[in-house]
Protein backbone atom coordinates (compact mmCIF):
# COMPACT_ATOMS: atom_id res chain seq x y z
CA UNK A 1 0.00 0.00 0.00
CA UNK A 2 1.29 3.49 -1.02
CA UNK A 3 1.24 5.60 1.94
CA UNK A 4 1.57 9.89 1.60
CA UNK A 5 3.60 10.97 4.52
CA UNK A 6 3.48 14.80 4.86
CA UNK A 7 2.96 17.18 1.35
CA UNK A 8 4.77 15.38 -1.26
CA UNK A 9 6.45 12.03 -0.62
CA UNK A 10 4.54 8.63 -0.65
CA UNK A 11 6.04 5.50 1.58
CA UNK A 12 5.94 1.99 -0.22
CA UNK A 13 4.76 -0.39 2.25
CA UNK A 14 5.11 -3.55 -0.17
CA UNK A 15 8.59 -2.22 -1.46
CA UNK A 16 8.82 -3.32 -4.87
CA UNK A 17 12.18 -4.61 -5.62
CA UNK A 18 14.60 -4.31 -8.35
CA UNK A 19 14.63 -7.77 -9.94
CA UNK A 20 17.03 -6.63 -12.46
CA UNK A 21 19.17 -3.36 -14.27
CA UNK A 22 21.50 -2.61 -16.99
CA UNK A 23 23.28 0.13 -18.72
CA UNK A 24 24.55 0.80 -22.16
CA UNK A 25 26.98 3.36 -23.52
CA UNK A 26 28.83 4.79 -25.85
CA UNK A 27 32.06 5.31 -27.05
CA UNK A 28 33.19 8.48 -25.04
CA UNK A 29 31.43 7.01 -22.12
CA UNK A 30 33.28 3.84 -22.43
CA UNK A 31 36.07 6.31 -22.26
CA UNK A 32 34.83 7.74 -18.53
CA UNK A 33 35.85 6.84 -15.47
CA UNK A 34 33.48 4.51 -15.14
CA UNK A 35 33.51 2.82 -18.57
CA UNK A 36 34.01 -0.69 -17.29
CA UNK A 37 31.07 -0.63 -15.09
CA UNK A 38 28.62 -0.93 -17.96
CA UNK A 39 27.12 -3.93 -19.22
CA UNK A 40 27.82 -2.95 -22.61
CA UNK A 41 29.45 -0.58 -24.83
CA UNK A 42 29.92 0.24 -28.80
CA UNK A 43 33.12 1.53 -30.44
CA UNK A 44 31.00 4.09 -32.54
CA UNK A 45 27.70 5.99 -31.95
CA UNK A 46 26.02 4.69 -35.28
CA UNK A 47 25.89 1.46 -33.80
CA UNK A 48 25.13 -0.19 -37.67
CA UNK A 49 22.00 2.49 -37.95
CA UNK A 50 21.36 5.09 -40.58
CA UNK A 51 19.91 7.61 -38.44
CA UNK A 52 20.77 9.20 -34.86
CA UNK A 53 17.15 8.28 -33.74
CA UNK A 54 17.61 5.05 -34.18
CA UNK A 55 20.94 4.81 -32.80
CA UNK A 56 19.53 5.95 -30.07
CA UNK A 57 16.80 3.07 -30.30
CA UNK A 58 19.43 0.81 -30.00
CA UNK A 59 20.47 1.76 -26.32
CA UNK A 60 16.87 1.03 -25.28
CA UNK A 61 16.41 -2.42 -26.98
CA UNK A 62 20.03 -3.62 -25.56
CA UNK A 63 19.47 -1.81 -22.08
CA UNK A 64 16.12 -3.80 -21.69
CA UNK A 65 17.25 -7.08 -23.08
CA UNK A 66 19.83 -7.33 -20.90
CA UNK A 67 17.74 -6.77 -18.18
CA UNK A 68 15.42 -8.91 -18.51
CA UNK A 69 18.18 -11.87 -18.86
CA UNK A 70 19.40 -10.83 -15.45
CA UNK A 71 16.69 -10.61 -13.88
CA UNK A 72 15.61 -14.30 -14.94
CA UNK A 73 12.57 -12.80 -15.49
CA UNK A 74 10.62 -13.80 -18.74
CA UNK A 75 9.45 -11.10 -20.81
CA UNK A 76 6.19 -12.38 -21.22
CA UNK A 77 5.98 -11.70 -17.27
CA UNK A 78 6.76 -8.34 -17.60
CA UNK A 79 3.26 -6.31 -17.72
CA UNK A 80 4.25 -2.76 -18.75
CA UNK A 81 7.11 -0.86 -19.71
CA UNK A 82 7.54 2.66 -18.86
CA UNK A 83 10.01 4.79 -21.47
CA UNK A 84 11.33 8.47 -22.43
CA UNK A 85 13.65 9.86 -24.28
CA UNK A 86 14.48 13.65 -25.09
CA UNK A 87 13.44 13.46 -28.76
CA UNK A 88 9.97 14.80 -30.27
CA UNK A 89 7.39 12.23 -29.24
CA UNK A 90 9.55 9.89 -27.69
CA UNK A 91 10.34 8.52 -30.85
CA UNK A 92 13.63 6.58 -30.01
CA UNK A 93 12.11 4.64 -27.12
CA UNK A 94 9.02 3.56 -29.27
CA UNK A 95 11.49 1.99 -32.06
CA UNK A 96 13.22 0.19 -29.71
CA UNK A 97 10.88 -1.02 -27.71
CA UNK A 98 8.59 -1.83 -30.22
CA UNK A 99 8.74 -5.00 -31.31
CA UNK A 100 8.53 -6.28 -27.12
CA UNK A 101 5.09 -6.30 -27.64
CA UNK A 102 4.47 -5.15 -23.78
CA UNK A 103 2.11 -2.44 -23.12
CA UNK A 104 4.22 0.71 -23.52
CA UNK A 105 3.22 3.88 -21.60
CA UNK A 106 5.30 6.96 -22.75
CA UNK A 107 6.87 9.05 -20.47
CA UNK A 108 8.62 12.50 -20.14
CA UNK A 109 10.44 14.53 -17.66
CA UNK A 110 13.32 15.83 -19.95
CA UNK A 111 16.50 14.45 -18.12
CA UNK A 112 14.07 13.63 -15.00
CA UNK A 113 12.19 10.83 -16.79
CA UNK A 114 14.91 7.85 -14.57
CA UNK A 115 13.14 8.69 -11.90
CA UNK A 116 9.82 9.41 -13.41
CA UNK A 117 9.58 5.87 -14.86
CA UNK A 118 11.01 4.46 -11.54
CA UNK A 119 8.07 6.25 -9.60
CA UNK A 120 4.89 5.30 -11.93
CA UNK A 121 6.05 1.87 -12.20
CA UNK A 122 6.75 1.19 -8.89
CA UNK A 123 2.64 2.53 -7.81
CA UNK A 124 1.88 -0.26 -10.60
CA UNK A 125 3.71 -3.06 -8.29
CA UNK A 126 3.10 -1.57 -5.42
CA UNK A 127 -1.17 -1.28 -5.96
CA UNK A 128 -0.81 -4.87 -7.68
CA UNK A 129 -1.37 -3.52 -11.14
CA UNK A 130 1.73 -5.11 -12.47
CA UNK A 131 3.84 -8.08 -11.45
CA UNK A 132 6.79 -6.81 -13.01
CA UNK A 133 7.37 -3.53 -15.46
CA UNK A 134 10.49 -2.31 -16.92
CA UNK A 135 11.32 1.55 -16.28
CA UNK A 136 14.04 2.71 -19.02
CA UNK A 137 15.25 6.07 -20.78
CA UNK A 138 18.27 7.00 -22.58
CA UNK A 139 19.70 9.72 -24.25
CA UNK A 140 22.08 10.62 -27.66
CA UNK A 141 24.47 13.29 -28.00
CA UNK A 142 24.24 13.31 -31.83
CA UNK A 143 20.18 13.30 -31.53
CA UNK A 144 20.14 16.04 -28.90
CA UNK A 145 22.56 18.31 -30.08
CA UNK A 146 20.65 18.06 -33.48
CA UNK A 147 16.92 18.76 -31.94
CA UNK A 148 17.82 21.22 -28.75
CA UNK A 149 21.48 23.28 -30.59
CA UNK A 150 22.80 23.08 -33.86
CA UNK A 151 23.66 20.39 -36.28
CA UNK A 152 27.23 18.63 -35.54
CA UNK A 153 28.97 20.27 -38.33
CA UNK A 154 27.92 23.42 -37.62
CA UNK A 155 30.80 23.58 -34.79
CA UNK A 156 29.36 26.41 -32.68
CA UNK A 157 31.42 26.84 -29.77
CA UNK A 158 30.53 25.86 -26.59
CA UNK A 159 30.62 27.70 -23.02
CA UNK A 160 32.34 26.88 -19.74
CA UNK A 161 28.68 26.16 -17.95
CA UNK A 162 27.69 24.12 -20.87
CA UNK A 163 26.99 19.90 -20.54
CA UNK A 164 28.04 17.16 -22.63
CA UNK A 165 24.69 14.84 -23.71
CA UNK A 166 25.47 11.19 -22.60
CA UNK A 167 25.17 8.58 -24.94
CA UNK A 168 23.74 5.86 -23.21
CA UNK A 169 20.83 4.02 -21.33
CA UNK A 170 19.87 2.10 -18.28
CA UNK A 171 17.04 -0.22 -17.41
CA UNK A 172 15.47 -1.87 -14.49
CA UNK A 173 13.14 -4.69 -14.52
CA UNK A 174 10.92 -3.64 -11.26
CA UNK A 175 8.87 -6.45 -9.63
CA UNK A 176 6.77 -7.50 -6.34
CA UNK A 177 9.26 -8.41 -3.73
CA UNK A 178 9.28 -11.99 -2.27
CA UNK A 179 10.83 -13.49 1.21
CA UNK A 180 13.69 -15.18 -0.64
CA UNK A 181 14.98 -12.11 -2.30
CA UNK A 182 17.94 -9.71 -0.90
CA UNK A 183 17.89 -6.94 -3.56
CA UNK A 184 17.34 -3.45 -3.42
CA UNK A 185 13.56 -2.11 -3.07
CA UNK A 186 11.79 1.74 -3.73
CA UNK A 187 11.17 2.43 -0.25
CA UNK A 188 10.50 6.30 -0.51
CA UNK A 189 9.74 8.53 -3.77
CA UNK A 190 9.07 12.18 -3.61
CA UNK A 191 7.36 13.68 -7.00
CA UNK A 192 8.91 17.23 -7.58
CA UNK A 193 7.39 20.62 -8.66
CA UNK A 194 7.92 22.91 -11.53
CA UNK A 195 10.21 25.64 -10.55
CA UNK A 196 11.09 28.78 -12.82
CA UNK A 197 14.00 31.11 -11.95
CA UNK A 198 13.94 32.93 -15.10
CA UNK A 199 16.91 30.77 -17.07
CA UNK A 200 16.69 31.23 -20.53
CA UNK A 201 20.23 30.04 -21.66
CA UNK A 202 19.97 26.48 -22.84
CA UNK A 203 23.92 25.95 -22.10
CA UNK A 204 23.36 26.34 -18.69
CA UNK A 205 21.00 23.74 -17.72
CA UNK A 206 22.73 23.35 -14.71
CA UNK A 207 21.28 26.68 -13.55
CA UNK A 208 17.87 26.02 -14.33
CA UNK A 209 17.61 22.28 -12.87
CA UNK A 210 18.75 23.23 -9.31
CA UNK A 211 16.27 24.88 -8.11
CA UNK A 212 13.95 22.08 -8.47
CA UNK A 213 16.33 19.68 -6.75
CA UNK A 214 16.80 22.04 -3.88
CA UNK A 215 12.87 21.94 -3.74
CA UNK A 216 12.27 18.31 -3.83
CA UNK A 217 15.75 17.34 -1.36
CA UNK A 218 14.14 19.85 1.27
CA UNK A 219 10.76 17.85 0.53
CA UNK A 220 11.61 14.98 1.14
CA UNK A 221 13.96 15.62 5.00
CA UNK A 222 10.65 17.52 5.58
CA UNK A 223 8.46 14.96 5.18
CA UNK A 224 10.29 12.14 6.18
CA UNK A 225 11.82 13.78 9.35
CA UNK A 226 15.50 12.92 8.36
CA UNK A 227 19.02 14.61 7.39
CA UNK A 228 21.80 13.88 5.01
CA UNK A 229 23.54 11.60 7.91
CA UNK A 230 20.62 9.19 7.20
CA UNK A 231 22.02 8.11 3.82
CA UNK A 232 25.02 6.61 2.16
CA UNK A 233 24.93 8.87 -1.02
CA UNK A 234 22.66 11.43 -2.09
CA UNK A 235 23.13 11.40 -6.00
CA UNK A 236 21.16 14.28 -8.22
CA UNK A 237 20.99 13.96 -12.25
CA UNK A 238 22.65 15.76 -14.36
CA UNK A 239 23.18 19.21 -12.85
CA UNK A 240 26.97 19.07 -13.63
CA UNK A 241 29.69 21.21 -12.12
CA UNK A 242 27.67 24.38 -12.50
CA UNK A 243 24.36 23.19 -11.39
CA UNK A 244 25.85 20.96 -8.15
CA UNK A 245 27.63 23.81 -6.59
CA UNK A 246 24.14 25.91 -6.69
CA UNK A 247 22.57 22.99 -5.09
CA UNK A 248 24.76 22.92 -2.19
CA UNK A 249 25.01 26.53 -1.62
CA UNK A 250 20.95 26.82 -1.55
CA UNK A 251 20.40 23.96 1.07
CA UNK A 252 23.88 25.38 2.77
CA UNK A 253 21.57 28.23 3.30
CA UNK A 254 18.88 26.52 4.83
CA UNK A 255 21.27 24.90 7.08
CA UNK A 256 21.04 21.41 5.10
CA UNK A 257 24.57 19.95 4.50
CA UNK A 258 25.38 17.24 2.16
CA UNK A 259 28.76 17.86 0.84
CA UNK A 260 30.08 14.72 3.35
CA UNK A 261 27.96 12.13 0.72
CA UNK A 262 26.85 13.91 -2.32
CA UNK A 263 27.68 13.63 -6.11
CA UNK A 264 26.55 14.00 -9.48
CA UNK A 265 26.10 11.69 -12.22
CA UNK A 266 27.42 14.75 -15.23
CA UNK A 267 30.17 14.90 -12.61
CA UNK A 268 30.82 10.82 -12.68
CA UNK A 269 30.63 9.85 -16.17
CA UNK A 270 33.21 11.85 -17.87
CA UNK A 271 36.97 12.73 -17.01
CA UNK A 272 36.21 16.51 -16.70
CA UNK A 273 39.84 18.02 -17.92
CA UNK A 274 40.70 14.72 -20.23
CA UNK A 275 37.42 14.89 -22.37
CA UNK A 276 36.80 18.13 -22.77
CA UNK A 277 33.12 17.89 -21.63
CA UNK A 278 32.80 21.68 -19.90
CA UNK A 279 30.73 21.44 -16.88
CA UNK A 280 29.91 17.43 -17.26
CA UNK A 281 27.85 15.31 -18.38
CA UNK A 282 23.50 15.50 -19.34
CA UNK A 283 20.89 13.68 -20.77
CA UNK A 284 18.49 11.06 -19.65
CA UNK A 285 20.71 8.64 -20.25
CA UNK A 286 23.25 10.40 -17.67
CA UNK A 287 21.33 9.46 -14.27
CA UNK A 288 20.31 6.20 -16.05
CA UNK A 289 23.68 4.72 -16.54
CA UNK A 290 25.40 5.66 -13.53
CA UNK A 291 22.15 4.38 -11.38
CA UNK A 292 22.33 1.01 -13.15
CA UNK A 293 25.69 0.95 -13.20
CA UNK A 294 28.06 2.00 -10.27
CA UNK A 295 24.67 2.86 -7.76
CA UNK A 296 22.88 -0.22 -8.39
CA UNK A 297 26.08 -2.76 -8.55
CA UNK A 298 27.20 -1.19 -5.04
CA UNK A 299 24.06 -1.86 -3.57
CA UNK A 300 24.09 -5.23 -4.94
CA UNK A 301 27.42 -5.97 -2.79
CA UNK A 302 25.86 -3.54 0.03
CA UNK A 303 28.46 -0.86 0.00
CA UNK A 304 25.96 1.18 -0.54
CA UNK A 305 22.37 0.49 1.74
CA UNK A 306 20.32 3.72 1.40
CA UNK A 307 20.57 5.78 -1.29
CA UNK A 308 18.64 8.78 -2.35
CA UNK A 309 18.19 9.07 -6.32
CA UNK A 310 17.08 12.31 -7.85
CA UNK A 311 16.94 12.87 -11.46
CA UNK A 312 16.84 16.45 -12.56
CA UNK A 313 15.13 17.67 -15.70
CA UNK A 314 15.31 21.09 -17.82
CA UNK A 315 11.75 21.83 -19.31
CA UNK A 316 11.67 23.16 -22.47
CA UNK A 317 11.52 22.46 -26.69
CA UNK A 318 13.31 23.26 -29.57
CA UNK A 319 10.09 25.67 -29.73
CA UNK A 320 10.47 27.48 -26.49
CA UNK A 321 13.50 27.42 -26.77
CA UNK A 322 13.68 29.15 -30.49
CA UNK A 323 11.23 31.72 -28.87
CA UNK A 324 13.35 32.65 -25.95
CA UNK A 325 11.29 31.09 -22.98
CA UNK A 326 12.18 30.24 -19.81
CA UNK A 327 13.89 27.09 -19.16
CA UNK A 328 11.77 25.56 -16.11
CA UNK A 329 13.21 22.87 -14.18
CA UNK A 330 12.04 19.79 -12.14
CA UNK A 331 13.54 16.66 -10.12
CA UNK A 332 12.23 13.72 -9.31
CA UNK A 333 13.38 11.48 -6.29
CA UNK A 334 13.52 8.18 -5.42
CA UNK A 335 14.74 6.60 -2.07
CA UNK A 336 16.08 2.59 -2.58
CA UNK A 337 17.50 1.11 0.27
CA UNK A 338 18.63 -2.86 0.96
Amino acid sequence: MAIRIGKSTIKLENCPTIKGFASVCGLKESQGPLGNLFDKTFKDNRFGQKTWEESEAILQKEAVRIAIEKSRVNSNEIDFVFAGDLLDQCISSMMGLKKLKIPFLGQFGACSTMAQTLIVASIFVESNAAKNCISVTSSHFCAAERQYRFPLDYGGQRTPNAQWTVTGSGAIVLGQKTEKQNTPFIKHFTAGTIEDLGVTDSSNMGAAMAPAAFVTLKKFFEDTKTSPENYDLILSGDLGETGALLLQELLAKEGIDITKNYNDCGLMIFHKEEQDVHAGGSGCGCSASILCSYVLQKMAKHKLNSVLFMATGALMSPTSFQQGKNIPGVAHLVHISN
